[in-house]
């Protein structure tokens, strides 16, 4: 087990099972110190929820890096979600550059699009800055719609092959991150996986999972957050890929037969699994 602390920057929608309400309790239970930053507060996640509340917290995150700096503190890694804006953006730039220690690993979740689509609010700007930020990263994690926004290749929903993919790695490389681990690939029926891509190495590895066939919200950040720990405790890139997915895998199985449970997965049934993963 490690003493390192990560710092995760990302949205709390405190109703929802995503976010920052996923990310400090599957890290956490990694047994990585884990220290957030919030960039909003929603009394829910904006998937399927109507009527719900919205509190910017933007002009609070110099003040509280100011802080830290004050008070000497600093981490070991910092992984980004949700970012809401192009200030956000702006702001997580400001942090890599303030508040890391040296040899800090920064994974960047370019949390923005999916199913060929941005999330509302976000145009081509945006893409553009997102695509700078995960240029200065050590290992980004985008989905397919992501990485085609970001590298302006045509995204495909279906009938993935391997030249089509790697023309995505090779994009994302281009813009400078050392390290990819691109979700959502399928290469066959009822099978979907990850790519782990070192950019520096040109070395390309795959695994794989059963696809389930149920669309469930925050399996994104529940996997950036597993991932996240798996790193932080020492292990590699594609095996904190491969522990991530899993978690996922399972915490979808674990959901899929409550139909009011619509919102989320029920992660914290599967974080045994993962402490068990992580740690052997």
């Amino acid at each position: 087990m490690t003493d390192k602390r990560v710092l995760t920057i990302q949205d709390i929608s405190c109703l929802g099972q995503c976010s920052l309400t996923v990310a400090l309790p599957i890290i956490s239970a990694c047994g990585v110190e884990t220290i957030i930053l919030p960039s909003a507060v929603l009394s829910t996640h904006t998937g399927g929820f109507s009527g719900y509340t919205f509190r910017d917290l933007t002009d609070d995150i110099p003040d509280i890096m100011n802080h830290w700096m004050k008070e000497k503190q600093s981490f070991d890694c910092i992984y980004t979600g949700y970012l809401g804006s192009i200030r956000q953006i702006d702001y997580v730039g400001d942090l890599i550059e303030n508040v890391l220690n040296e040899g800090a690993v920064k994974i960047i979740d370019p949390a923005m699009a999916d199913n060929g689509s941005l999330y509302y609010g976000f145009n081509e700007e945006f893409v553009k800055c997102m695509a700078g930020l995960c240029g200065k990263a050590d290992v980004v994690l985008p989905n397919i719609t992501e990485a085609a926004f970001m590298t302006g290749i045509s995204y495909r929903a279906e009938g993935h092959d391997e030249e089509y993919i790697k023309s995505l790695l090779d994009g994302i490389k281009k813009l400078g991150a050392k390290k990819v681990i691109l979700k959502g690939i399928s290469y066959e029926s009822g099978r979907i996986g990850v790519a782990v891509y070192d950019c520096v190495a040109d070395d390309l590895q795959y695994y794989f999972t059963e696809k389930i066939e149920k669309n469930s919200h925050g399996t994104g950040d529940c996997y950036a957050a597993a991932f996240t720990g798996a790193v932080m405790q020492g292990r590699s890139e594609y095996e904190a890929a491969k522990i991530a997915a899993d978690f996922v895998v399972e915490s979808i199985k674990k959901t899929i037969d409550d139909e009011n449970h619509w919102y989320g997965v029920k992660f914290e049934k599967v974080l045994p699994m993962l402490v068990e993963e992580v740690n052997q």
